[in-house]
């Protein structure tokens, strides 16, 4: 498949999750259908231990927060997410001009602009599955950015072919995955052999004061935002849980090693809470 054909040649084009262009329509007010009357009816527990409904959860709630998203990730860090952000791009080594980009779990576009950037002449295309996420990388796109693509997509089935990405990048993503072990298959897939892998995400601590604390921030402080913003506490309460049942920043490079990568770097933060790992496709 040529190039064009895979990064597409607009780069302020929504795609449907099929991959086929199309308009993103308005949000519907219908309660069967919105998300900010879907989200609080949700049993969190049900969906977090089924993989077969979890994605139900994971969108409705993104659709819920994409507008405050970006300012909730900054507060939430205190600022650190910028940095952990630059430091996972700063590992990037394919910055030819023929190199192809892709960021999952893109949400409002962070690490999809700092990748054209770091890798000028690239195409970078950037799935998630919100579409308000989406909607909202859109619209930062300058006018002339047409070698970036935003796309509605799930990341444990993309509409991209075998082998068609040199880079992909993930932020915060995996963990949301209904199963991550998938959604790691489904890179290692469209990654050319010899590929990067770049993923930034919550982990769970493996100190067990440790991992007490930091949940307890992480349930508490998620879901005091979550009312105030949304009047929805499970908007942001949903971290801690989804955390806990993640894995540690260990387990996951031992599960990028099963699913055909080579883990060439690991920089923890918050003693594990919060990790980058830079991963060769074999």
């Amino acid at each position: 498949m040529a190039h064009n054909d895979v990064y597409g040649k607009t780069g302020n084009r929504v795609n449907g999750a099929d991959g086929g262009p199309s308009t993103p329509p308005a949000m519907t007010t219908n309660p069967s259908t919105d998300p900010e009357r879907i989200l609080p009816e949700l049993d969190l527990d049900a969906h977090l231990d089924d993989p077969a409904i979890k994605q139900r959860f994971v969108t409705a709630m993104f659709e819920v927060i994409a507008a405050r998203y970006d300012r909730f990730t900054r507060v939430f860090s205190y600022g650190m997410d910028r940095g952990w952000k630059r430091r996972l791009i700063d590992a990037l080594d394919h910055r030819g001009t023929d190199a192809r980009i892709v960021d999952l779990a893109c949400g409002t576009g962070d690490l999809a602009f700092l990748a054209a950037r770091a890798s000028p002449g690239a195409r970078v295309v950037g799935f998630d599955v919100a579409r308000r996420m989406i909607q909202g990388a859109a619209s930062r796109l300058q006018v002339g950015e047409n070698r970036i693509l935003f796309a509605v997509g799930d990341m444990s089935r993309l509409p991209l072919p075998d082998r068609s990405a040199d880079v992909v990048t993930v932020g915060y993503g995996v963990r949301n995955a209904p199963t991550p072990r998938a959604a790691l298959d489904e890179i290692a897939r469209i990654l050319e052999p010899g590929g990067t892998l770049l993923t930034l995400d919550f982990y769970r601590p493996a100190n067990p004061i440790w991992r007490g604390l930091f949940l307890w921030y992480l349930r508490v402080a998620g879901s005091l935002v979550g009312w105030a913003w949304h009047r929805i506490p499970v908007a942001y309460g949903y971290i801690a849980p989804s955390v806990a049942r993640h894995l540690t920043c260990d387990e996951f490079s031992r599960a990028l090693e099963a699913a055909g990568f080579r883990v060439m770097r690991v920089q923890r933060r918050l003693f594990g809470g919060i990790a980058l790992h830079a991963a060769r496709r074999l």
